[in-house]
């Protein structure tokens, strides 16, 4: 099921759901294609599939980042900077969720776990955020789902727009200078956003 979902999971995010073929995902993981609509029932219930695994799969990693090991501060930069180099060294994902907004969120509307698979991540970022505030480092007044937000625009628009922006502005955002600074430009403007 697991080399199913891998091989879906780049049909999809490269061709998107009205492109991608049940037959080459079938192909290139030696099943059948009546195997996989056993499992997954159609096309969609696969791109479903696609999509909670997805999400399943970042939330499981910023389970296991020890925040609450940390200084607010310096929980807050290792969660900003995770999600930069995660979203960075997983594009398919970041395509997959261009793809499912394209569609206005019709297919996520359908899934029984997206909701529970995301509130770990907005609990993760209150309980930094508020230990900030009790401790007088971060000001008070700041909403844990749009800090959430923020973090996810500054780091998906890194990896939705660097070739757009790459031929634009001329420069070649994929080079490792270029996402070292980046990555620390981010994380330096959230903490700047919630330190009093």
């Amino acid at each position: 099921m697991a080399d199913i979902l891998k091989v879906a999971t780049a049909e999809f995010a490269d061709k998107g759901l009205s492109g991608a073929r049940v037959d080459a995902i079938a192909a290139a993981t030696a099943t059948s294609k009546r195997m996989i609509y056993y499992h997954f029932r159609s096309k969609e219930g696969l791109y479903l599939a696609v999509l909670e695994d997805s999400y399943r799969r970042i939330r499981e990693i910023e389970s296991r980042l020890n925040l609450d090991d940390l200084s607010p501060e310096d929980a807050l930069r290792k969660l900003v900077a995770f999600t930069f180099d995660y979203q960075q060294d997983n594009e398919d994902f970041i395509r997959l969720v261009m793809n499912e907004n394209m569609h206005r969120g019709e297919y996520l509307a359908q899934s029984r776990t997206i909701q529970e698979l995301n509130v770990p991540a907005i609990d993760a970022v209150r309980r930094v955020y508020q230990r900030g505030v009790q401790t007088k480092v971060f000001r008070r007044g700041i909403d844990p789902t749009d800090l959430h937000m923020s973090i996810s625009a500054l780091c998906f628009f890194n990896v939705a727009n660097r070739h757009t922006f790459s031929l634009i502005f001329k420069r070649d955002l994929s080079a490792p200078g270029a996402l070292r600074a980046r990555r620390d430009s981010i994380v330096e403007m959230i903490v700047r956003f919630v330190r009093r």
